[in-house]
């Protein structure tokens, strides 16, 4: 997490719709008002004329996690102790649906050409462990293969030595897929091992068999686990903050994509390329830090120029999704000027940004998803990413309301992912931004994992169906044939008001969020005439009608 990381820009106000989407059919405005205590007027039954169609996707894929190994298998009081999965923890990350694994190439591959899982070589993880324990726990895994092994970064001079470097030996031009062929052989291994394609060659899978010690346990070849089906091209590879070694442009970046991909088309190999030990695996860009949809337009521009076009017209691409990190603070992108703090993802450009890459992914024929892996809030006040106090509110309880707020306002601009940074404080009680961004301490959680966990409990298979009212927000979910709504002031001030919303129904019932409860707060109520009014407030309110 180096300084400075991310920024973005504050928009003053909230556009919710897909530039390339019809809006839903209008609903005519009751004209109703009412007042909130602040004197704000909040009217009833009105439609932003923008509406986005329905997200097909259920929410709970807006519910990741990113994490590391040692949250998944180190006991703070028996540390060398990592081949059982650490309860504690297990129990917070599943109140999420998906985790990012944090997987730096060192672990996989710690001397060139000796690969090693379970344990691995550096660091004594078990990663079938893990993976296995995530698959039975209904948890999808995004495993990001980031940074240079330590005998890659060695090749580079002693005074631009990262671990961040581009993932080629020194010298060799970044410009050709080539250049990227350990790194290709390395997706290569893993895919075949934790991938779904049981016919690879077992010939050409490998592990260091080599006990590093007496009783050591032994690395063995395993193919086809089932384990995996998405993978991170590295993470953040335009990195301008950093030196030229860390950097690539665009078309360089392609590059390593393609060999990574497919080792560039076959041409590295028959065991270099994520595609050529599982064709069936996915393969996500790395995070971008920019938030430029540009990046992704001159990626297709390479592959059209490098790898050339299908049978059927399409230009072979060298990704399956597209994924770029965002996070909401009063800062410029553009203009990579500094924030000062933390906004409410209403507040912030989230929505905007969202839509250029959403608009851009629909115009190519194969429409890849659109993820958002990296988000979210620090409680530290010195952080220029902090989620502040508001009211009777801690900087504690405004991230859970921020966290909560940005997967609902991603699932409406059509994000089929996002995941939250991070699961545990990085360094608890400092200052320095994304320190602090844990929606959990020790083995308690945060208000912001305690939301998550209610709303995924309460209804993570519901797919969003449109947005009824823009202020206060008011989303209409689904599933099967029943209905939630979900209601949110859109701002950062305290404001509270009265929503009058038409059910139908004699009955509903209202979950109020709590914070340290497993399970939102449940209250039946009648309704009048089949309306109900409900008082809103910035942290999201629920009413499901009640059907006989």
């Amino acid at each position: 997490m180096a300084f400075p990381r991310k920024f973005l820009i504050l928009l003053t106000s909230t556009t919710l719709f897909f530039n390339n989407c019809k809006p839903a059919n209008k609903i005519k405005s009751s004209g109703n008002v009412n007042t909130s205590k602040d004197g704000i007027a909040i009217t009833k039954d009105t439609l932003n004329t923008n509406a986005v169609p329905a997200n097909s996707i259920p929410l709970k894929n807006m519910f990741g996690i990113n994490a590391y190994e040692w949250n998944f298998l180190q006991d703070p009081a028996n540390p060398n102790l990592k081949s059982h999965i650490y309860e504690s923890n297990m129990a917070i990350i599943k109140a999420f649906s998906s985790v990012r694994h944090y997987m730096n190439w060192n672990k996989l591959e710690n001397t060139k050409g000796n690969y090693t899982y379970n344990p691995t070589n550096n660091g004594s993880w078990d990663y079938d462990l893990i993976y296995t324990r995530c698959k039975q726990d209904g948890i999808m895994v995004l495993a990001d293969l980031k940074n240079c092994p330590t005998w890659l970064a060695n090749t580079y001079p002693t005074d631009v030595q990262d671990n961040e470097n581009v993932p080629a030996p020194y010298g060799l031009s970044k410009s050709l897929p080539s250049s990227y062929a350990d790194q290709a052989r390395t997706a290569f291994q893993f895919a075949a091992r934790y991938g779904y394609n049981a016919a690879v060659n077992k010939a050409l899978v490998k592990v260091d068999s080599r006990p590093r010690w007496a009783n050591d346990q032994p690395n063995v070849v395993k193919i086809g686990m089932g384990l995996i089906k998405y993978i991170e091209c590295d993470n953040e590879r335009d990195k301008w903050w950093k030196s030229t070694a860390t950097q690539q442009t665009p078309e360089e970046y392609a590059a390593n994509l393609s060999a990574f991909y497919d080792g560039d088309k076959g041409k590295l190999g028959n065991n270099a390329g994520v595609k050529i030990a599982d064709p069936g695996m996915q393969v996500v860009i790395g995070g971008l830090a920019t938030c430029d949809v540009n990046w992704v337009k001159r990626i297709v521009a390479w592959c059209a120029k490098n790898r050339g076009y299908k049978a059927n017209g399409n230009v072979n691409l060298c990704f399956d999704v597209i994924n770029y990190h965002y996070y909401n603070n009063d800062g410029d992108i553009l203009t990579h000027a500094k924030p000062s703090t933390g906004v409410a993802p209403e507040l912030s450009m989230a929505g905007s940004i969202a839509d250029t890459f959403v608009k851009y992914a629909h115009t190519l024929p194969q429409h890849p998803e659109v993820w958002v892996t990296e988000t979210g809030y620090d409680i530290n006040q010195g952080s220029y990413q902090k989620a502040i106090a508001i009211g009777s509110k801690s900087a504690m309880d405004t991230q859970g309301d921020w966290i909560l707020r940005t997967s609902l306002l991603y699932i409406r601009h059509g994000i089929k992912r996002v995941f939250f940074y991070q699961l545990l404080d990085d360094t608890p009680n400092a200052e320095v931004q994304y320190a602090t961004s844990g929606v959990a301490e020790n083995t308690k959680r945060r208000p912001a994992a305690d939301f998550v966990l209610q709303t995924n409990t309460l209804m993570g298979c519901y797919t969003y169906k449109a947005t009824i009212n823009a202020e206060p927000l008011v989303d209409k979910y689904v599933s099967g044939t029943k209905s939630m709504y979900v209601l949110t002031i859109p701002d950062q001030t305290g404001r509270t008001g009265i929503y009058t919303i038409k059910l139908g129904t004699a009955k509903a019932n209202i979950y109020t969020l709590k914070a340290g409860a497993n399970v939102a707060l449940k209250t039946q109520v009648a309704t009048t005439a089949g309306k109900l009014a409900v008082k809103v407030s910035e942290t999201p309110t629920f009413v499901e009608p009640v059907t006989p």
